[in-house]
């Protein structure tokens, strides 16, 4: 079987982390999740998965994508923000230094609360570390925070997510989105996997575009109805992945970030 090998140095990048995503992401396969690449091989510093052979997608592929994603999703997780099972060790993941819930945090622990605190808090405070961000622009997040940690943007999961909490890849754009034309359309890899609310995937697909997006969606929601105004929440479920841009390009990814978080708070956009 030929295989795609990727190295890194182990520290800020692990790549057994990366694996145990994989592994758990495929133990959703048996009952109708995307296919996700086979890990082969895996070290901290080494991973060897298999090698995906590409073809232009259709539309078919794209609705297939969507429903097995969204079986991959009902998996479930056990808490918002818990890493996958397997996982090596570390409190944080990749470049974007992720955070993870290693235990269930004691009390009430709703997706708003967790993406507050645990994402949004976290990226204003590395963009204000970094000059990056004003006390103007600070003080939009952190009523951002606020309103997602009271739950006014908590909505239920996609109906087939029964255990309140999704089995997500977590940083699914395009680029990882591999189009095979197999059982489920498309392969998946080089996740960040996690417990979140599947809207999440949805959010970051739509962030950057996809191929056929539309249909992927209109797959998704007839295997697995999503929720009331779900539209509207995907740029409140992509804000966090846009913060990190923010952080690692600058331009126009914080302006455009700012203006997204505004208009979750009720406040006016930017021009």
């Amino acid at each position: 079987m030929p295989t795609f090998v990727k190295t890194a140095d182990g520290e800020l990048e692990r790549l057994d982390q990366e694996a145990a995503g994989l592994r758990w992401l495929a133990g959703a396969e048996q009952d109708g999740g995307t296919r996700i690449a086979a890990v082969v091989a895996a070290t901290r510093t080494r991973l060897e998965i298999e090698h995906v052979r590409e073809v232009d997608p259709g539309v078919g592929d794209a609705r297939r994508l969507g429903a097995s994603l969204a079986r991959t999703h009902a998996a479930g997780a056990s808490w918002f923000g818990c890493p996958p099972d397997g996982w090596p060790g570390g409190t944080t993941m990749g470049r974007s230094r992720q955070p993870y819930l290693l235990a269930e945090p004691d009390g009430p622990h709703s997706w708003g609360s967790f993406y507050a605190w645990h994402r949004i808090a976290v990226f204003a405070r590395r963009l204000r570390d970094a000059g990056q961000l004003d006390p103007a622009g600070a003080a939009v997040y952190d009523r951002l925070c606020e309103r997602l940690a009271d739950g006014v943007h908590d909505a239920p999961q996609p109906a087939l997510v029964r255990s309140g909490v999704a089995r997500v890849h977590g940083d699914l754009w395009a680029g990882n989105v591999l189009w095979d034309g197999g059982r489920t359309g498309a392969v998946l890899v080089d996740p960040m996997a996690r417990g979140d609310h599947a809207e999440s995937d949805l959010g970051m697909l739509a962030l950057f575009g996809l191929a056929h997006l539309n249909h992927v969606f209109a797959g998704y929601d007839e295997a697995s109805p999503l929720a009331d105004g779900w539209r509207d929440r995907l740029a409140l479920h992509a804000l966090s992945p846009l913060m990190f841009h923010a952080l690692l390009f600058g331009g126009g990814y914080g302006a455009r970030a700012l203006s997204v978080a505004r208009r979750y708070t009720g406040g006016p956009r930017a021009a």
